[in-house]
């Protein structure tokens, strides 16, 4: 029996799909193969014509990635037919069961689910949604978030991976459980939403998180660093990406117990978290993850400007965490007058001024409680400070983002005025991404004592933020035209997570009961302008982000309020800004379709303190075949070099209707327009946005110094990488304007 008879049925179903005219190179390259590996295997085969389909990738034949993804689903199910002995999709209960036995499942899927419950769950598997999945996609799924066994072979269809997450995430619910996880699965097998990369790999597992990130506030204290440092050690362990919050913390040459000149700084604390995220390394999967933030007042700015630079002495460097700098609006307007800046030692402040600086913000973009403590330090004549040019800081931001992408800027007077906690605390900084915003504190040491033969260790605990989030497809979601159902059923997961999840810290464990904070985001952005024919650099597309971002925001208020009629609203409701609804009036929403929802959010509750952030998306964008995030793409098309091939990179939908949109690419886009975009979203979104700087690295500084200026004016809360090509840029006259 020759190969291309056993693999009739494969080209059969490719014919009808795709016609024969189109396949012939395919035919052609089958039939070669077959005369020059007489011997080969079905899976030779599948492997050779993988790489046939990929090579026929172009701008004008995209539909290739699709057939390589069908070939390789053949293969994956001829493993996983062999494996069980049984036709796929035909035994998830006895699956299910089989991998509980043998570890690779949680006991909870067994325990929580009886055997009629299981049968009838396998029912609603919709073989035909793994035909949605691109080639890349279904790889990404299948190599890196199915379940494997101890030898790394997957034990999991596509399919069964949604279905899982579904139940996990809906395994305590008391009504109607199997139809909340129907609708639950119909939102990710049809690829309307994704979950965020730790619930997509971990739910249903034994072991794992399912949340993305975290946020520590380390106190200023030998025994709070070395406390943040073990508990930073145990999230990263479990996969998760840490943002760590070290402005408390007292600079190079402060005082140590009176004897001046005693402090190292922050330097040291920063080189072993660095040394952290190198060696717990998440299972052995990547590296640990950490943002490391100061405030652009703190004495050690200038050196922690330079902590990932390649060049100068590698003592003063920690090259695996990543920076981000907090700034408040005074600062942004010394550069603009090109004024001085003072930096002060935040120990010495709370010694001699009795208070800490970085607890103020500004109520108002041209007064408030910070410039007028910051300016009481500046007139304070026993407190010491340094004395720069502002612009000098800007310089030195500029030049680490051009070399290493980082700083990330955190404008923390926007963020602390737009937060609908602030009557419960503050935000510090952001997480790793720069999405989330959510109050934040330190854990304070009190004592350690011996009660019998254990020892008691008590702290009073600090709100440690985590984030909790999954992302609605755009490119996918909005031309069907379901976020209604889609959103309702999001925020329910979302919230499960809550209180299902496994967090080693007990202090971020506390903060998530507190605020039940989560982050319903977005992705294929880019992809949706495309489909739309909205050009990227246009008024038009402005427009359509402020409607679409106010409906996503209606949406999940509407969909967490009642939740919070069903559930409870979060503990810390009374006195927010969404039970007065001042978080109303600041975003001027006053249509009746808005007072409305006002007034039922105030009397129900709300479930969730926090709601909303746009996080990057890159890997789950892959899988769900869009584009990242709020970014536009890196090329319409392109080749990625992987070890054995070149993989071809190809825009979502591209063809002669939406290339003209998609020609105007990350590096070729003028930055203002997205910059403009993002703020027209950020007003509806309570928390943050990851927002790319795309730019050539030979940029004029004035230019990309505007750009910073033009996202602190709009009202931007945070800005994520900057990224800089070497590479000749088409069509960049912005760049040099």
């Amino acid at each position: 029996m020759t190969i291309i008879t056993e693999r009739k049925d494969i080209m059969d179903e490719l014919h009808a799909e795709f016609g024969a005219d189109k396949l012939q190179p395919l035919l052609t390259a089958s039939e070669r193969w077959k005369e020059r590996h007489p011997g080969g295997t079905k899976s030779d085969w599948s492997k050779a014509m993988i790489l046939e389909a990929l090579s026929n990738i172009d701008e004008a034949s995209a539909y290739w990635t699709f057939v390589a993804a069908r070939i390789y689903l053949q293969e994956v199910y001829s493993r996983q037919e062999s494996m069980r002995g049984a036709n796929v999709y035909t035994d998830f209960a006895d699956n299910v069961e089989r991998l509980v036995k043998k570890g690779l499942y949680t006991p909870a899927l067994t325990e929580k689910y009886t055997r009629a419950e299981l049968d009838k769950l396998g029912e609603i598997l919709v073989p035909e949604r793994d035909k949605l999945f691109t080639y890349i996609g279904l790889k990404t799924l299948v190599d890196r978030y199915n379940a494997v066994d101890f030898n790394k072979q997957p034990v999991e269809l596509p399919q069964e991976r949604w279905l899982i997450i579904a139940m996990t995430l809906m395994q305590h619910e008391t009504e109607n459980r199997l139809e909340k996880i129907a609708e639950s699965y119909w939102a990710l097998s049809n690829l309307y939403m994704t979950v965020a990369t730790p619930t997509l790999a971990n739910a249903g597992k034994p072991h794992g998180q399912l949340s993305s990130c975290f946020i520590d506030t380390v106190d200023d204290s030998l025994q709070g660093i070395y406390d943040s440092n073990t508990d930073i050690a145990n999230l990263s362990k479990y996969g998760g990406g840490i943002g760590v919050y070290m402005g408390k913390v007292r600079s190079r040459g402060s005082s140590i117990r009176g004897f001046k000149g005693a402090s190292s700084g922050v330097l040291p604390w920063i080189k072993q978290l660095n040394n952290t995220a190198v060696s717990v390394d998440q299972l052995g999967q990547r590296q640990g993850a950490i943002a490391v933030y100061l405030d652009v007042w703190h004495k050690d700015i200038f050196t922690f400007l330079d902590l990932k630079l390649n060049n100068g002495d590698d003592r003063l460097r920690a090259h695996d965490i990543f920076t981000g700098i907090c700034l408040p609006d005074i600062f942004m307007e010394q550069v603009e007058a090109r004024g001085d800046w003072h930096l002060f030692d935040p120990h010495e402040v709370r010694t001699v001024m009795g208070y800490s600086l970085e607890d103020y913000y500004d109520e108002t973009k041209a007064s408030g409680s910070f410039r007028k403590k910051y300016g009481e330090c500046v007139n304070h004549p026993e407190l010491t400070r340094e004395t720069v040019p502002a612009i000098e800081i800007m310089k030195r931001v500029m030049r680490s983002q051009l070399e290493t992408g980082t700083p990330f800027m955190f404008y923390r007077d926007e963020v602390n005025r737009a937060n609908p906690n602030k009557h419960e605390g503050m935000v510090y900084s952001s997480n790793l991404c720069t999405e989330i915003t959510q109050n934040q504190s330190p854990t304070e040491f009190e004592s350690v004592t011996l009660e019998g033969d254990i020892v008691v260790t008590r702290s009073k605990p600090g709100d440690f933020v985590v984030c909790n989030l999954s992302s609605v497809n755009l490119g996918r979601a909005v031309p069907a035209d379901v976020l209604e159902r889609l959103i309702t059923i999001q925020v329910r997961m979302l919230d499960n997570v809550i209180d299902m999840n496994k967090i080693p810290v007990v202090q971020a464990q506390r903060t998530n009961a507190r605020y039940r904070g989560i982050g319903l985001g977005t992705f294929g952005w880019h992809h949706l302008l495309a489909l739309k024919n909205i050009q990227w650099e246009s008024d038009e597309a402005v427009e359509f982000a402020d409607r679409l971002y106010e409906k996503i925001a209606y949406l999940t208020i509407k969909a967490s309020m009642e939740l919070a009629n069903e559930k409870g609203a979060y503990p810390l409701f009374e006195g927010s800004d969404w039970q007065s609804g001042a978080y109303f009036e600041n975003r001027n929403y006053d249509s009746k379709e808005w007072r409305e929802l006002r007034i039922d959010v105030a009397t129900n509750g709300i479930r969730n303190g926090y709601l909303m952030a746009v996080a990057p998306n890159s890997s789950t964008s892959v899988i769900a075949g869009s584009t990242a995030s709020i970014d536009p793409i890196f090329k319409p098309f392109y080749h990625e070099e992987k070890k054995d091939y070149k993989l071809p990179v190809i825009a979502p939908d591209l063809d002669h209707n939406t290339y003209d949109v998609y020609r105007r690419s990350a590096y070729i886009v003028d930055q203002r327009w997205s910059i403009k975009q993002n703020a027209a979203r950020q007003r509806h979104i309570d928390q943050a946005i990851s927002f790319n700087v795309y730019v050539p690295n030979n940029i004029r500084a004035s230019v990309l110094l505007n750009l910073h200026i033009q996202a602190w004016k709009s009202g931007m809360k945070s800005t994520y990488y900057t990224r800089s090509t070497a590479s000749d840029i088409e069509e960049c006259e912005w760049c040099h304007s």
